[in-house]
């Protein structure tokens, strides 16, 4: 048995059962592919892929469980080098983070300049994606860590680590008769404009809805946008007052537009980091999560880790 063939077996797999596309992204023949594959097959004694003629058309039982395996090998193979990594080269690597727009342009920066001037060998990679993409990008090994509010907890290879809370305001122009009123907002305030706001996937959305859900309000959200940029457009252009994360706002940038407190409308929302449970990270990555959530030792990283490490068993 070797680790080539189950590389192979779990990229035609990921392909959808193509081994052309398998074989093009391993950069290798479709022949070769599928002679690895039947040679694995014959050394187990079971087939992993159901064919038609010459086509794989689907997985069996005991081909599922393979590839589980397969892929937690392929896994912790990486993981060895990484150790090797770790000790023959401290400063020098490569760390990818997946996270949303709101989450690279508003809460990263920072964390961003000083790791880079920390670590200026290492080679930073920022993948941005809804929630449901970048924790798949985590899970399927393309990214080290995912920064998200929403989706880390629906993925049970993840362990998840909250950072920070944070709330929402209301966005309007400058001369908008929200800013007019001598009390605090309310939701029915709020209503009785169009709004502009999050996709549901986004920045806390479902804590919005839940928010006018329980008034037994409907508002009028003619706009949705995965970027809090959009969305300070379109309010710009009179489409509608928006509802943004507070740390989107920046007056000296966003000249023209208004922010109104509402964090006492809506239930906070948490930031968390997501790390597969299997992991293992660099004494960098450790540094970066420390730096975003300074209450995130490496002690606790490895707690939340080793909590977790069954899990992938049950």
């Amino acid at each position: 048995m070797k680790l080539q063939q189950l590389r192979y077996l779990v990229e035609v797999a990921k392909q959808g059962l193509n081994v052309s596309e398998a074989a093009e992204k391993l950069h290798t023949s479709q022949p070769g592919i599928s002679k690895q594959i039947r040679l694995l097959e014959d050394e187990l004694g079971i087939q992993v892929f159901i064919r038609n003629g010459k086509r794989v058309v689907s997985v069996s039982e005991p081909g599922k469980e393979v590839l589980r395996i397969s892929e937690r090998i392929l896994r912790e193979a990486q993981n060895l080098k990484r150790v090797g990594d770790e000790f023959s080269r401290e400063s020098e690597g490569a760390l990818t983070i997946a996270t949303t727009h709101t989450q690279a342009r508003y809460a990263l920066p920072p964390t961003i300049a000083a790791f880079v001037q920390r670590y200026p060998k290492v080679r930073l990679s920022i993948k941005q994606g809804s929630p449901t993409q970048i924790c798949e990008m985590v899970v399927s090994g393309e990214a080290d860590l995912a920064v998200a509010t929403e989706g880390i907890a629906l993925y049970k290879e993840l362990a998840m680590l909250p950072c920070y809370e944070w709330n929402r305001s209301i966005v309007v122009p400058q001369d908008h008769p929200l800013l007019q009123l001598e009390r605090p907002i309310t939701l029915a305030d709020i209503a009785s404009y169009p709004i502009v706001t999050y996709d549901f996937a986004f920045a806390g959305r479902s804590k919005i809805n839940k928010a006018f859900a329980d008034q037994g309000l409907s508002p009028n959200v003619v706009l949705t946008a995965i970027d809090t940029d959009v969305i300070k457009t379109y309010v710009s252009l009179g489409l509608g007052i928006g509802i943004i994360a507070s740390m989107a706002f920046e007056p000296n940038r966003d000249a023209g537009l208004r922010i109104i407190d509402a964090g006492h409308l809506f239930e906070p929302s948490t930031t968390k980091i997501g790390i597969r449970k299997d992991a293992y990270l660099r004494g960098f990555a450790y540094t970066f999560v420390e730096l975003f959530a300074p209450h995130l030792h490496r002690r606790e990283v490895d707690a939340a880790l080793l909590a977790h490490d069954s899990d992938l068993d049950d």
